[in-house]
């Protein structure tokens, strides 16, 4: 049935807090934690009150189908749709041209796993509270319309959603069900990865093949091809997403830098992993990553535009221009810790350069 285009409800909150618990019926929030001190303490004049801390709820938490066929709820409901079908809908095998806006057939929740709502697994539990913000690759401050639109033009391969388009606004107000009472500015325990230390060197991708032979060909296939949901061209998507190849996230997406890419092989994979009982240990994650990464994909335009502010530019950025007089290789495969170094030292005189300017 194809979703009504109505606008969905936007709720504001007068005391402060980023979404009000949408209409009767619906699930309960996010999960809070024990804050650092019990909510009757008096806070003193001045000071500011420590926020409670929030953590990702168990799956019931975001049932969808809870709530109301209303705007809002057929809206939402048509986010997770997008989220967990995004080949079926605005995919490059979709029967209307006009709707082909992914490049490739993979699902949004090929990497926010469960439907955005996994710990450590890029979820978006919370993400709606932390827009508009600050983002480095264009220095500028970006709204959460811009960061979906980054998440297509390079994980997707493909071209931006029109702003007033009813699928940005789907996502949207899918992503704002799964932030409701999330004050604004909070974070959540378990949203993006976990932090990942990397093996200070170089990447074996040798090893890492010998890892993917071990842990990931049962699913992946040894061409990195995935397993296909249906025929070429019947906008099935994957059962099993390809990791590299033309229907893979291109060169330009986050997912093809090396420490991000370690930090959610080892906290995600292979399937069924959780950050708390991973299967890989920090090098067999680092250098099979570099395995995946290492082979072709496709290349998104432009990247030399990305980071303008170069002091911004993260040290695993494999492409051009690099500023800190290491090689092309050493960005793409390590050893990490001492670009990092350099990194630091170089920024106040980056920084100074621009202003300058």
């Amino acid at each position: 049935m194809t979703p009504s285009r109505l606008l969905p409800i936007l709720l504001l909150s007068a005391s402060a807090l980023h979404a009000q618990t949408p209409p009767s019926g619906s699930a309960s929030g996010p999960t809070p934690m024990p804050a650092s001190a019990p909510p009757s303490a008096a806070t003193p004049v001045g000071q500011a009150a420590t926020p409670a801390k929030l953590g990702i709820g168990p799956t019931e938490a975001y049932d969808i189908s809870r709530l109301p066929d209303d705007a809002y709820g057929r809206l939402a409901r048509y986010g997770k749709e997008l989220t967990d079908r995004t080949f079926a809908h605005i995919g490059p095998e979709v029967r209307n041209p006009k709707m082909r806006f992914a490049g490739n057939n993979l699902a949004c929740a090929s990497c926010h796993e469960a439907s955005g709502t996994k710990k450590f697994a890029i979820p978006w539990v919370g993400a709606h509270a932390t827009f508009p913000q600050y983002r480095g690759r264009e220095d500028t401050v970006s709204t959460l319309e811009d960061r979906v639109n980054g998440c297509m033009e390079r994980s997707m391969a493909g071209k931006p959603l029109p702003l007033d388009s009813l699928e940005m606004k789907a996502f949207v107000t899918y992503m704002h069900f799964l932030s409701r009472d999330i004050p604004v500015g909070s974070k959540v325990e378990g949203q993006g990865l976990p932090p990942f230390t990397p093996p200070n060197r170089r990447a074996d991708t040798t090893a890492g093949s010998q890892v993917y032979q071990a842990k990931c060909v049962a699913c992946h296939g040894p061409n990195g091809a995935g397993v296909r949901a249906g025929a070429p061209g019947s906008a099935t998507g994957y059962a099993i997403p390809p990791l590299w190849g033309k229907d893979a996230f291109n060169h330009g997406a986050g997912m093809n830098r090396m420490l991000t890419a370690a930090a959610f092989i080892k906290a995600n994979m292979p399937l069924g992993t959780t950050y708390a009982q991973p299967q890989l240990t920090d090098e067999e994650a680092y250098d099979v990553a570099a395995f995946v990464l290492s082979h072709e994909r496709p290349l998104k335009a432009h990247t030399e535009r990305d980071f303008p502010a170069r002091w911004n530019k993260p040290v695993d950025a494999a492409f051009p221009p690099y500023v800190d007089g290491a090689s092309a290789d050493q960005h793409r495969f390590g050893p990490y810790p001492p670009l990092q170094e350099r990194m630091k030292q170089l920024k106040d005189t980056l920084m100074k350069g621009t202003a300058v300017k």
